[in-house]
């Protein structure tokens, strides 16, 4: 149990050292994991004797993960991977209740797919949760106890797993993180596969496991290959014409985190905007969507975009001609109040509307 306590501590001191909000994942990616695996009380059995059987007790050992992964950048993934648990026997109790020393360990290894969502939050780390299935081998190794059995072989069944992890980013290497994660393992199936012999008393006969689960602990690193696109570049200026065109009226929307759907409010201020524009000499009337700078360029650039159009579509539907209206998305780009990345700003989420 010290080996947890370690991974426990390690976990508490390597991620919350800054304060910067994560970026979620474009792209492919890779991760490596190392740490422990507790495996619960297996039971088994010996078909060919009734009422044989009991139950396998282990000790704490290592473990180690490897995925490949793709993020969608906004939060969802989806990952492949392999994993390899090792657990020392200690003892196996029959269903008698006599309990017998066991020598030798149990190796179980497989692949796994995992669906998972990195959870967008205000802190220096980025929780994320998945679960996935796949397929588990167990195979026994050097297993002996002092009655001079022997048991050897190797069994599989399909499995099921569910993740709980934190992920931290490290500003210095772009698309580098640490993680600290948990999964749980469930084998669904009983399987065999297994023999049990013993030399001296000429004596050898099959044995199946049960459904065996496991807690896994791990601290690992993580590696998204692409980075982000960069933002798009700002619009040309226009050039200038003579005379001067008389000046643009403005109109600011704004909007909810994350939303791109009509307040009240929004909706009185399009009415307004569309009621001038029929009362004054408007040609054209340019609706530009922003956004604030969490989430990554490339899903902010289309966040504007869905904002912008939201908001010309109120247009049209309070008599504003479409053909009279130019929509414009800049993401992330042109902050009404400057911040840093990965800051929920109110005013930068917005649409403004300009009548020309």
């Amino acid at each position: 149990m010290k080996l947890r306590s370690l991974l426990a501590a390690a976990t508490c001191f390597v991620l919350p050292v800054a304060a910067h909000a994560g970026t979620p994942i474009y792209g492919p990616y890779v991760d490596l994991g190392i740490g422990t695996s507790i495996l619960n009380s297996t039971n088994f059995s010996l078909p060919a004797i009734s009422g044989a059987g009991g139950n396998f007790n282990t000790r704490v050992s290592y473990a180690g993960v490897g995925d490949v992964g793709w993020g969608f950048g906004n939060g969802f993934r989806v990952q492949i991977g392999g994993n390899f648990y090792r657990n020392t026997f200690h003892k196996y109790v029959t269903n008698s209740n006599i309990t017998v020393p066991l020598g030798g360990g149990i190796n179980r290894y497989g692949i796994m797919v995992n669906g998972l969502y990195d959870i967008p939050v205000d802190f220096p780390i980025t929780p994320y949760v998945g679960a996935g299935i796949g397929y588990q081998w167990e195979k026994l190794s050097n297993v002996n106890d002092n009655l001079g059995d022997h048991i050897g072989g190797t069994g599989g069944s399909f499995a099921y797993d569910v993740i709980v992890g934190a992920a931290y980013d490290i500003t210095e290497v772009p698309g580098l993180a640490l993680t600290a994660e948990y999964r749980f393992m469930q084998l669904v199936e009983h399987h065999g596969g297994y023999n049990l012999s013993n030399a001296a008393l000429g004596f050898s006969t099959k044995v199946d496991l049960g459904q065996s689960s496991s807690h896994t602990f791990l601290l690992g690193v993580r590696y998204a290959l692409w980075q982000p696109p960069p933002p798009p570049p700002p619009p040309a200026p226009a050039p200038v014409a003579a005379p001067a065109p008389a000046p643009a009226k403005t109109y600011l929307v704004f909007f909810d985190w994350d939303k791109y759907n009509l307040t009240p409010r929004a909706t009185e201020i399009i009415a307004q905007a569309a009621s001038d524009s029929k009362t004054q000499n408007t040609t054209t009337i340019d609706v530009s969507g922003y956004t604030d700078t969490t989430g990554t360029p490339q899903y902010n650039l289309g966040l504007s975009e869905r904002r912008a159009k939201a908001v010309a579509t109120q247009l049209v539907a309070d008599g504003v001609p479409e053909s009279a209206i130019s929509i414009h998305a800049f993401g992330d780009t042109h902050l009404l109040v400057p911040t840093g990345p990965g800051v929920r700003e109110p005013q930068n989420r917005r649409v403004e509307i300009v009548l020309q």
